[in-house]
C-alpha cells in the first residue's frame, strides 16, 4: 500500500502534467524521482532582475527549482530561483512561501502563484527577504505589475476563464503532443538581456520611472532604464 506522502507526490505530478501541458507561459522542464520529488519549471513572463551596473532590466525567461522534502506536504516545498529575480520576496536562496504555505495547497496552485510573483502581480513588502526591492516597489506601484497576463491557464469550462487583467486578452497556446519531462539537467544559460534604454547613471537615487507623453499616446512605462543605488 503507498503511503500518504507517495500519494500525495502521484497527485501532485498528474495535476501538472494535465494543468500546464498545453500552457505556453509555465513549463515542465525536468523532474527526478519517481513519483517526482524535485520539478524544474521555466516561465515565459515578464520579470524583474538587476544588472552589474544597477540598472533594473527585463527579463522574460526564469527558472524555479521546487525540492519536496520528507516533511512534504506538512512542509512547504523548498523553493528557489536559479536565475535573478529582483523581488521583495525573493533571494539567491529561497521564495518566501511560507507564511501562506498550508498542507491543502496543491503544487500546481503554487507554481502559479509563484509566477504571480515574478509577475509582481504578487508581492508583500512588510517582511521582505530583499528591503532594496521591498523599498523599490513601494516608491514604483504606478510600473507594476511588470506583466498583467493571466498567468493560471484558463478554465475547461467558458464561463470560468480568468478574466484578462487590465483588459489584455488570455493568451492562446498552440496544441503541442504529450512528452515526459526531460531528466534534470542544468538549465541553458538564457541569452543577454538588453537594457531598456541608457539614461541615469547608478549613482542616482530610485525614483519614479513613470514616463510622460502626450495625452492619448500609450507609453511603455518600462521604456525608460531604471537605476537603483
Amino acid at each position: 500500500m503507498l503511503s500518504p506522502r507517495i500519494r500525495r507526490l502521484k497527485l501532485d505530478y498528474e495535476m501538472l502534467r494535465q494543468r500546464l501541458a498545453a500552457w505556453p507561459l509555465i513549463r515542465m522542464v525536468g523532474t527526478s524521482g519517481m513519483p517526482p520529488e524535485l520539478y524544474r519549471f521555466q516561465y515565459l513572463i515578464r520579470g524583474l532582475y538587476v544588472a552589474p551596473d544597477g540598472a533594473i532590466l527585463e527579463r522574460h525567461e526564469h527558472v524555479l527549482e521546487v525540492n519536496l522534502s520528507l516533511g512534504y506536504p506538512r512542509r512547504a516545498p523548498q523553493c528557489r530561483m536559479l536565475t535573478p529575480v529582483f523581488h521583495p520576496n525573493f533571494d539567491e536562496a529561497s521564495v518566501c512561501i511560507g507564511d501562506f504555505w498550508a498542507a491543502s495547497e496543491s503544487l500546481d496552485d503554487l507554481i502559479i502563484r509563484i509566477g504571480r510573483m515574478i509577475s509582481y502581480q504578487e508581492y508583500n513588502t512588510k517582511s521582505p527577504l530583499n528591503g532594496l526591492a521591498a523599498k523599490w516597489a513601494a516608491q514604483n506601484a504606478q510600473l507594476l505589475p511588470v506583466d498583467a497576463r493571466p498567468i493560471a491557464p484558463p478554465l475547461e469550462s467558458p464561463d470560468q476563464v480568468e478574466p484578462a487583467i487590465q483588459g489584455e486578452p488570455v493568451p492562446q497556446a498552440e496544441p503541442v503532443p504529450h512528452a515526459e519531462p526531460t531528466p534534470l539537467v542544468q538549465p541553458e544559460t538564457p541569452a543577454a538581456p538588453q537594457p531598456i534604454s541608457a539614461v541615469p547613471s547608478a549613482a542616482e537615487p530610485v525614483a519614479s520611472a513613470a514616463v510622460s507623453s502626450p495625452q492619448g499616446e500609450d507609453t511603455d512605462p518600462w521604456g525608460q532604464k531604471i537605476v537603483i543605488s
